[in-house]
């Protein structure tokens, strides 16, 4: 059963089409890779997911409720857009934490703002040190930004993301900000997560690792979507020449 499906998305930036008629589903507990090259409108659809941006076209429902449908698109206040974006977490190329937060005030900051009993504060904490546990984070719990390596930070930032509960995971190029060494790491802990079973989206340009981890893929190319299916079939015996452009150069 789909818990994620998107029709017919469009987005435009005046009068340049950033995303033209893309249209997918997601099923719960499966990983789905999204790669291209840069400029194709990889980000800008997590974007629209996350209601970072507003398409001008299509739907956007999760688990039967239509978060955004352009037909039916009326003023919504910051509070309603808050709680449409609950359903889905999203960690950023560069990490974006606080850096006036610890790790663990980084990680419970959106649950302490949005539970006003404060009696119930130290559960919100308690699910943050075993986010951070995890994240094999555990000793770093009271360390700032500054005091922590690019990849532990990336850590912290997919901790962050979990602790809401969203239903899709979603990572915008996670290792694109770290060397080599850190990028292992990072992806050692999305492979994680998706033995797991958590439902992503990961948009990246990691290609073995997204035929290894992914169950589906999409290559977008100029705001399309040219191919799409099983991480395997996209990857390794791509049909659409395009892809296998793109492909050659990995």
């Amino acid at each position: 059963m789909a818990i994620l499906e998107v029709r017919n998305i469009e987005k435009h930036f005046g009068a340049t089409k950033v995303l033209e008629d893309i249209s997918f589903s997601l099923e719960e507990g499966k990983a789905l890779a999204i790669i291209g090259s840069s400029g194709s409108g990889k980000t800008t659809l997590l974007r629209c997911l996350n209601f970072l941006e507003t398409p001008d076209r299509g739907v956007i429902t999760v688990r039967d409720e239509v978060l955004f449908d352009a037909d039916n698109k009326a003023a919504l206040s910051e509070e309603a857009i808050r709680q449409k974006r609950l359903h889905f977490g999203l960690v950023f190329q560069n990490f974006n934490l606080f850096p006036q937060y610890t790790a663990l005030e980084n990680v419970t900051l959106a649950g302490k703002l949005r539970e006003k009993d404060k009696s119930r504060w130290s559960a919100i904490e308690t699910q943050g040190l075993e986010l951070l546990d995890r994240m094999g984070l555990a000793d770093r719990a009271g360390h700032y930004p500054h005091q922590l390596s690019g990849g532990q930070q990336q850590r912290v930032a997919i901790a962050r993301a979990l602790a809401l509960h969203p239903d899709v995971l979603c990572f915008d190029e996670p290792t694109s900000a770290l060397d080599p060494e850190l990028t292992g790491e990072v992806l050692k802990v999305i492979r994680s997560l998706a033995e797991q079973k958590t439902t992503m989206i990961i948009v990246t340009h990691e290609m073995a690792f997204a035929r290894d981890v992914a169950d589906q893929v999409i290559f977008m190319d100029g705001g399309l979507i040219v191919e799409q299916g099983s991480a395997r079939e996209v990857i390794e015996t791509p049909r659409e020449e395009r892809t296998r452009q793109f492909l050659a150069r990995y």
